[in-house]
């Protein structure tokens, strides 16, 4: 994971009007296909939203959480439908421009129907006006958490159907609604064990069977309701009037927040805002946390055993995601996030690859037996055991993020140092050692040279930190350990080609060496780094995009294929524009773009044969990497003369 002007303009409205190679090959299923889901975040909590108005994914308080809806996962397991009585298939679905609002247009028989759903935000606010009771900047407001779902009848008369059916602790613990009031506007689920009560307030009257609360009348042009599901003590809205507000407040926050951006004049601008406002839902504001994908258990091999939970923080994955919202101006992340780090290493603690949302370290996986899986894909995991792996890239992609941003800065924030200090420490001691690498096999760790190009970036931008930090003593041995290190993968890390391969002692190929070259370990035109690009180019894809490894050649303790990774095709854009091949970069890029999501969602990996979406979702790891292939083009484009806004890339060596 990681990291001119504009193309002709019959390229690049080729790119953006040609049809996409969506995940919605014909297949018989139940389940809608993994790229038609919506997301929604208020930076606490996020759920999907299916094409037939149904939230289908939603865990509650935080969303590492027992889920509430997970009909994603099985059928049975809960929903939340909002739409036209008979109707499935939407005519248009769309996220509010610069929002992570949907808004979702229906046609039946008798008239249209617009609805509008969102995870509730606070007003914006600058730095200066936040309370001391505010935890983190920008994001945090005390989140009303109510996901509010707002309808409008704009043409003749629609039949509304709504129908709630929570099913707690992912589907095992069906609720009882009670109502609160007599007039049948509210009702709510008595507290559970973990506190968690559900209160649904609607304009309509609800009515009550079972674990379902429902409502149905007909609306006709002109017509407006709400539904609102909150689970917190705070009030939910109670009138038209309210709810609009609301839904106008958080459209506004969004706005704000993306404003704050520098995004180029370019065709591909929406793809950027997209993938920024995802990585930006992707955070979790009480304590800067950033996930690596809001689902568990979507299978990255169609039936398949690679179902893992990628609802936690991987620090590896929430640095890189940083050095994508840094190329576009949005670094307010990185202030959140430096904070949760420190956080997690008080009292000298060792830094983990990963953590819970609120830092718990322990992350016990367990399998989740009771559900079929989505399309059947089993079995179903909550929790990662990947938490107990040694993983030797996580310092540096620690090092760089804060190298990154201190560079910009001109400073080191003092509290960071001792952390910092720790993590090159960490890396000093144990480069020379196996670890299981950037792709968390599950087989025997193996001496991953990407993983020693990665203590290499914590060595060599723990030398660059201590200088500025006014440390010349670790930075001299520092620098030096840096330059062992360099030589030892450049001896033991290439093969007779003058490739660079996945692990000492193999000639195997892994994606992750197109790092190389971003990470400024070797200038673009030397030869090893040409020739690792091309080989990967050539030899590690399948129609063009990019596998992470050979699953033949790489022993990573699973059965079965998987698809190609959407952000190790990103990662060969950027690294085709780095040695110079600008041309087939940008083909490759608008390839890839082609592939997105009616929304511009991206899950984890792509199904080259059908272009279905696979593995967890939105994939933060593909969002980043969409941000630096995207910038790589257009920066390369305008150097080469074109006009366009000028933006500089980051020198993240020098």
């Amino acid at each position: 994971m990681t990291p001119v002007a504009p193309p002709p303009p019959s390229r690049a409205d080729a790119a953006l009007t040609r049809p996409h190679h969506r995940s919605q090959a014909p297949h018989r299923s139940s389940f809608p296909a993994i790229a038609s889901y919506a997301f929604l975040s208020d930076c606490e909590s996020t759920c999907l939203v299916s094409p037939a108005g149904a939230v289908e994914w939603m865990c509650v308080p935080r969303p590492d959480s027992p889920s509430v809806f997970a009909a994603l996962l099985d059928r049975s397991a809960g929903s939340f439908r909002v739409g036209p009585h008979g109707v499935r298939v939407p005519t248009a679905r769309r996220y509010l421009p610069g929002t992570l609002v949907l808004e979702t247009t229906w046609q039946t028989p008798t008239g249209w129907l617009v609805v509008r759903d969102a995870m509730v935000m606070g007003p914006w606010h600058n730095t200066a006006e936040r309370s001391a009771t505010h935890r983190r900047t920008p994001t945090d407001y005390d989140a009303a958490h109510v996901l509010l779902r707002t309808i409008t009848c704009v043409s003749g008369t629609v039949d509304l159907q709504v129908e709630c059916e929570p099913a707690l602790d992912y589907g095992r613990t069906p609720v009882t609604w009670e109502y609160t009031e007599a007039d049948y506007h509210e009702v709510h689920t008595p507290a559970g064990e973990d506190g968690l009560s559900l209160r649904l307030t609607s304009s309509l009257r609800l009515g009550l069977d079972g674990r379902t609360a429902s409502a149905r009348t007909r609306m006709s042009n002109g017509d407006k309701a709400f539904v609102a599901l909150a689970w917190s003590p705070l009030p939910a809205p109670r009138t038209w009037d309210e709810a609009s507000d609301q839904s106008w407040r958080t459209q506004e926050y969004w706005r704000e927040w993306i404003t704050l951006g520098v995004f180029p004049d370019h065709p591909w601008r929406t793809y950027l805002q997209r993938s920024a406002l995802t990585l930006k839902g992707l955070t979790y504001a009480p304590t800067g946390a950033l996930l690596a994908a809001a689902t568990t258990s979507l299978p990255e091999t169609p039936g398949g055993e690679r179902n893992w939970d990628y609802r936690y923080a991987w620090i590896r994955d929430s640095t890189f995601a940083l050095w994508g919202l840094y190329t576009l101006g949005l670094d307010r992340e990185a202030n959140d996030f430096f904070a949760f780090l420190h956080d997690v290493c008080r009292d000298n603690k060792d830094l983990q690859i990963m953590y819970g949302v609120g830092g718990e370290e322990r992350l016990d996986e367990r399998v989740l037996s009771h559900l079929t899986g989505y399309e059947g894909a089993r079995p179903v995991r909550v929790g990662n055991a990947a938490v107990e792996q040694r993983q030797h890239d996580v310092w540096g992609a620690v090092l760089d993020s804060v190298y990154l941003h201190a560079k910009s800065r001109e400073q080191l924030p003092e509290a960071l140092w001792p952390v910092l200090r720790r993590q090159v420490e960490a890396a000093a001691r144990h480069w020379h050692e196996p670890d299981r690498g950037i792709w968390e096999v599950r087989g025997e760790p193996q001496h991953f040279t990407a993983s020693k190009l990665m203590c290499w970036v914590a060595l060599d931008r723990g030398a660059r930190l201590a200088r500025m930090h006014d440390e010349p003593d670790f930075a001299e041995e520092w620098a030096k350990l840096a330059a062992e290190i360099h030589a030892d993968i450049c001896t033991n890390g290439v093969d007779e080609r003058g490739v660079f391969v996945q692990r000492y002692g193999s000639d195997a190929l892994d994606a992750s060496l197109l790092l190389v070259p971003l990470l400024r370990f070797l200038p673009p035109d030397d030869p090893r780094v040409r020739a690792t690009v091309l080989a990967i180019a050539d030899e590690l894809t399948v129609d063009g995009l990019v596998l992470r490894y050979r699953v033949e050649q790489t022993d990573d303790g699973l059965e079965g294929e998987e698809g190609t990774f959407t952000i190790c095709s990103f990662w060969l854009v950027s690294a085709l524009v780095e040695i110079g091949e600008l041309e087939r970069g940008r083909a490759l890029c608008e390839r890839l773009l082609s592939f997105a999501s009616t929304l511009n969602l991206y899950a984890e990996e792509i199904d080259t044969r059908t272009g279905r979406h696979l593995g967890n979702f939105p994939q933060a790891f593909t969002h980043l990497a969409l941000i630096n292939a995207v910038m790589h083009v257009i920066r390369a484009e305008e150097r080469a003369g074109q006009d366009g806004i000028h933006f500089e890339p980051p020198n993240r060596g020098g």
